[in-house]
């Protein structure tokens, strides 16, 4: 394959410039490493989109949407080259990056994090309670709308480990399976009816991203490795 991953991935979004664009698309004809990993990052985007479609859909609630100042003067020239850049930058990523910002003031104590479903170990958050309890063995493809706490993606990471997105009304994150518990490797402050759920849901959706080591798991995989207890197999 002769593009890193980086650049394709830049491709797929339609961040790249006409020239190195082109290239790829003439070396993807006769390059098959190189077409599947295309096709690879397209599933993905399309697959993490339809998931926060209709969190993206949302309205900007006015208190949060006067974070982000005034964007309305912003030249769109470059954008309207290729359709497909439009996304980029659209509000949704602004509100998140404004939202971040907020959260990151209360990220490092984490008050709000519920003392139930959670715990600490060597400085460590492991899941607890009923957190616990869906990370195990709740499917994201077979669960119930008002279920207490949602699974969004199960994947692995490039350390080879299961990992699950979730939301919650009090804490939104991933975690990832570490022997016998689940690591909370993010978390968020989880408000999924509240204002800040286009926020932890964007935050989610590009961390879970760049943790994947392949493709998220489709429902026969996720539930391979759910009755498999989450452990990999040589």
């Amino acid at each position: 394959m002769s593009f890193d991953p980086t650049t394709i991935a830049a491709f797929v979004d339609g961040e790249l410039d006409d020239l190195t664009a082109r290239r790829i698309e003439r070396a993807a004809e006769t390059d098959a490493a190189l077409a599947a990993e295309i096709t690879r990052h397209r599933a993905l985007t399309a697959r993490l989109a339809e998931h926060y479609a209709p969190i993206c859909d949302e309205p900007i609630p006015d208190r949060l949407r006067s974070l982000l100042g005034d964007v309305t003067g912003v030249d769109t020239s470059l954008a309207d080259r290729r359709e497909t850049r439009r996304a980029r930058f659209s509000t949704p990523h602004w509100f998140a990056i404004a939202a971040s910002l907020v959260l990151g003031l209360t990220i490092g104590l984490r008050p709000w994090i519920p003392a139930a479903d959670v715990q600490t170990d060597n400085g460590a958050l492991i899941a607890a309670g009923s957190l616990a309890k869906a990370l195990e063995t709740q499917l994201a493809s077979n669960q119930p709308s008002d279920a207490a706490v949602r699974i969004g993606v199960s994947f692995e990471d490039k350390a080879g480990r299961y990992c699950r997105s979730f939301e919650s009304a009090r804490l939104d994150g991933i975690g990832c399976r570490d022997g016998e518990r689940w690591r909370l490797e993010r978390t968020l402050m989880g408000q999924r009816n509240g204002d800040y759920r286009q926020a932890t849901s964007g935050e989610l959706a590009a961390a879970a991203a760049a943790m994947m080591r392949r493709d998220a798991l489709d429902a026969r995989g996720e539930r391979a490795a759910r009755n498999a207890g989450w452990v990999r197999r040589p």
